[in-house]
């Protein structure tokens, strides 16, 4: 008799967890079909899918009203998914949402500071860093997010502090951010300390057109003007029709007296965008330099016309107007 009583009550005990299970947020809320929703989203985003991460992600969080079930990992995944799929604005909607049901969460303060950091919003993203340092101190993405944010903001020093600890933390971190760390210095032309710590990124990783800019930027400001150039020309290696690149070689080859070569400089600029303001006002002055004073008016006067709001435009109509004043 009681081996019968026992037995109806487990199959009474089963029945009720089985229907426990079966209901959202229920019980015990067995959730397999979520972790298979999860998992086709993870594979589609590995698979770069991001539209189908989106639509299985969108499914697995919002089916449940109980929003206290709804999965932090998924929430980043639909941000990271919004941005790859070039949205920002949306995933940042879907991170400040998250935040709203997980406000402890580092990880998802970091997803919301880094956004808004690349977005320009740099107020925001302060105080979201400041957040998810006052949780983890010792938070190595934080403290170089904030780092970086203090060098676009002006606040050199304030920077290079947090890069210190930064560094003292993580020693062998990537080289972005020694790169980083030496802009700060190359903002306040601390020429010498820049080009060291640009040095060190550049013994990790010689592909990087931007490391091999701002080490010839270094080597300029020391006034080791053909080293500058040679460094100059490894960037422009790596990628040969950056604008900015050939821009500056164009203005270094300009101030060495190479007019000719700093001429077709800008050509190559003018060949995959021909109303280059920029690289038509080098053009411009280096001819007036080469004595072709009529072309060099035509030019600048095509500048000024074409971009009279811009620093260019500007300072080509004041040399145009000390050419006027010469000539009378």
């Amino acid at each position: 008799m009681y081996l019968k009583n026992k037995t109806i009550l487990l199959a009474t005990l089963f029945i009720f967890l089985g229907a426990c299970a079966s209901q959202p947020g229920g019980f015990f809320d067995f959730s397999s079909h979520d972790r298979k929703e999860y998992r086709q989203a993870r594979e589609a985003y590995n698979n770069a899918d991001y539209q189908k991460a989106v639509q299985e992600l969108s499914a697995y969080i919002y089916k449940t009203k109980n929003v206290r079930r709804r999965e932090e990992r998924a929430y980043r995944l639909l941000g990271k998914s919004y941005e790859q799929l070039g949205r920002p604005g949306k995933a940042l909607e879907v991170y400040l949402e998250a935040l709203e049901y997980h406000p402890g969460s580092v990880e998802l303060l970091l997803c919301a500071a880094d956004l808004y950091q690349s977005t320009g919003l740099l107020d925001r993203s302060q105080e979201l860093y400041e957040r998810a340092l006052a949780k983890e101190e010792d938070n190595t993405q934080a403290l170089a997010g904030l780092a970086h944010n203090y060098y676009l903001i002006g606040f050199d020093s304030r920077a290079r502090e947090i890069y210190d600890h930064f560094f003292a933390l993580t020693p062998t971190a990537a080289p972005i951010y020694r790169a980083r760390y030496a802009q700060t210095f190359l903002h306040q032309r601390q020429y010498e300390q820049a080009f060291i710590h640009i040095t060190r990124a550049l013994q990790e990783d010689q592909e990087n057109a931007a490391f091999w800019l701002l080490s010839a930027r270094a080597l300029h400001g020391l006034k080791r003007y053909p080293d500058a150039l040679a460094h100059l020309d490894a960037a422009l290696w790596i990628a040969p029709k950056d604008e900015e690149l050939l821009s500056t070689k164009a203005f270094w080859l300009y101030e060495d007296k190479q007019y000719d070569a700093a001429y077709q400089t800008a050509a190559q600029i003018l060949q995959s965008s021909p109303k280059n303001s920029l690289a038509l006002f080098v053009q411009g002055i280096c001819l007036y330099r080469q004595g072709k004073v009529k072309k060099a008016k035509a030019q600048l006067t095509r500048v000024a016309a074409e971009d009279p709001t811009s620093f260019v435009g500007k300072v080509a109509q004041k040399i145009l107007q000390e050419y006027s004043k010469k000539s009378r």
